[in-house]
């Protein structure tokens, strides 16, 4: 939906993106908010939650030790006072704080203490009757003791203006549909939670919402089935492209595209390609 190319070069030739500092501390805030809910209610306080950034922060570099090259290079002085040069140990120290700043947040807008989800990094799978199969991963599911179910997911970036809200409720509708495919019930509650600015953007979907998301979903796919067939992606120019990793690579910005690669089997390809936990596939 963003941009034809920017979708082959991830998804088709896979191209490699570099991480940044900013989409990692997402990672590591979903991480945490994770792990949060394995203590028991009234261990849920910021201190327990700011305990969980250094472990989590070390087990992020398990899997991706590569990620501490992010912080190899500091320009700013770490004294001002003595104009001595930061080291990559007071970058990394910045940057957990940055993070607790976000969980501060959180907390702001929630007490954990009062909820116990029923689900957490919930993997959710349907096939639609045409053969298209849809994937994603849920932050949270919340159950009311009503049965009533609630989509709950984190950002750890800014809300969007009322503009570009019915695309940021794009990803939970189509998490919302492949429930409602799976268990024959609607959500009753979609939530993202923005911890960069304390806001919550809350919707309540019904059938004709969802019935339109699949619609939507089929139309997508049709388009990159057609696109597949051609060969052809297109770039989209949008103020997005000051953030792409494959810039270079575009012939709006004087790059040259690479070959198209030879198809190596089918595969579940992401439809979306969220700033952080990114998560959902048709």
């Amino acid at each position: 939906m963003t941009c034809p190319l920017l979708y082959r070069l991830r998804v088709i030739d896979r191209l490699p993106e570099p991480s940044s500092p900013v989409t990692t501390r997402g990672t590591l805030v979903h991480g945490v908010l994770e792990r949060l809910f394995d203590s028991p209610a009234p261990e849920r306080t910021i201190e327990r939650a700011a305990s969980l950034l250094e472990p989590e922060w070390q087990r992020l570099l398990e899997e991706r030790p590569e990620l501490i090259d992010l912080f190899a290079s500091v320009d700013a002085p770490a004294d001002a006072s003595t104009d001595t040069p930061a080291s990559a140990g007071d970058a990394v120290s910045a940057w957990l704080a940055s993070a607790r700043v976000l969980l501060e947040t959180y907390f702001a807008l929630e007490d954990p203490t009062r909820i116990e989800p029923a689900q957490r990094e919930l993997l959710v799978e349907a096939e639609l009757t045409d053969g298209v199969r849809l994937r994603g991963f849920v932050d949270r599911v919340d159950v009311a003791p009503s049965g009533a179910t609630r989509i709950v997911d984190y950002k750890t970036g800014n809300s969007p203006s009322e503009l570009f809200e019915s695309k940021a409720l794009f990803q939970l509708k189509f998490y919302a549909l492949v429930m409602w495919r799976v268990s024959g019930t609607i959500p009753a509650l979609l939530q993202l939670m923005y911890l960069g600015d304390k806001q919550i953007l809350r919707y309540a979907p019904d059938e004709a919402d969802l019935l339109a998301t699949e619609r939507k979903v089929r139309a997508l796919w049709a388009a990159i089935e057609r696109a597949l067939e051609k060969r052809e992606f297109p770039p989209h120019t949008s103020r997005l492209c000051d953030w792409c990793a494959h810039k270079a690579l575009c012939p709006e910005f004087g790059g040259v595209t690479p070959a198209y690669p030879e198809p190596v089997g089918a595969s579940v390809v992401p439809l979306d390609q969220p700033t952080e936990a990114d998560d959902i596939t048709p």
